[in-house]
């Protein structure tokens, strides 16, 4: 007889087990599910940010390709028109001359006179601009805390201009390094062509220039914004972001921009300098550009 009843009463605690246990979680049930479902949550909102965040800094690196040579496009059509270029001795030459000369945060990098288009109505004198791109890196509430490159561009009837001279000069080189602005102050400001340039000064990529020859005679001088030496314009900031190589001989250059795509993203200056393991956010383009024939 007891052994009749513990068989009934261990049944019985079987069947109540079974009816506990299909009728819904026990709490430590309930906790694993919440545990896994967090972790499955959590990985894939980390893979949706990572997705993200991928696709927002090829869409910056991508919009910096396309802008620096946009920019490069227009300096070349630019350079084209140019009947002088100065090299690095020729701009430390008229430095004093120029716009902005005092300020050390907007740097001369590439300066030639270039042939106006006349109109028909013209008397048929000789009508010539200048023109100066600089790279600025002075500080902005409107740009970025990148480099920017600035134009700059008087010719007749702006305030300041006075054309060059070559009747009065031994050379053509003469007139132009011995060139004198007007006695009018200059009212003309500088116009941005592209922000998000790099402004790095701590180590960034060398300024580099093609080799000279000797067949054709071709001696560039590097341009960048740097010290002022005999041959070269760097600055004593070390920025290469925008520099530039004048075969002066040959009326040609060779433009390089190298942009700054991290700009876009960061605001912090410490955070969007040029690092070799973060150079595609670096983009770069160059060109040579020959310009007209002076005809002097």
């Amino acid at each position: 007889m007891i052994k009749i009843l513990k068989f009934i009463f261990k049944n019985q605690f079987k069947a109540s087990k079974s009816l506990d246990k299909s009728g819904g979680f026990t709490l430590v049930e309930l906790l694993v599910a919440l545990a896994m479902s967090s972790v499955i949550i959590t990985l894939l909102l980390q893979f949706m940010i990572s997705v993200i965040t991928t696709d927002s800094d090829e869409e910056i690196k991508i919009n910096s390709e396309q802008e620096i040579q946009i920019a490069l496009d227009y300096i070349s059509r630019d350079l084209q028109e140019a009947i002088y270029i100065y090299d690095a001795a020729g701009i430390n030459a008229i430095k004093p001359q120029l716009r902005y000369q005092n300020d050390n945060t907007k740097t001369p990098i590439l300066v030639f006179w270039k042939r106006e288009i006349l109109d028909n109505n013209s008397a048929g004198e000789d009508n010539s601009s200048l023109v100066v791109y600089y790279l600025d890196n002075s500080s902005s509430t409107i740009w970025s805390k990148a480099a920017r490159i600035s134009r700059w561009q008087i010719k007749k009837n702006n305030p300041g201009f006075n054309p060059f001279n070559i009747a009065q000069s031994n050379t053509v080189e003469d007139a132009m390094i011995n060139w004198k602005k007007s006695g009018t102050a200059y009212t003309d400001a500088a116009d941005v062509l592209i922000d998000y340039v790099d402004q790095t000064t701590d180590s960034p990529p060398a300024a580099t220039c093609p080799a000279n020859t000797t067949t054709p005679p071709i001696t560039w001088s590097t341009i960048t914004p740097s010290t002022i030496t005999p041959s070269t314009i760097t600055p004593s900031n070390g920025m290469t972001g925008f520099y530039v190589c004048v075969d002066k001989a040959n009326t040609t250059a060779k433009v390089f921009i190298r942009g700054n795509a991290l700009a876009r993203r960061e605001s912090n200056p410490n955070l969007i300098k040029y690092e070799n393991g973060k150079k595609s956010y670096f983009p770069t383009a160059n060109a040579i550009v020959q310009g007209a024939k002076s005809g002097y």
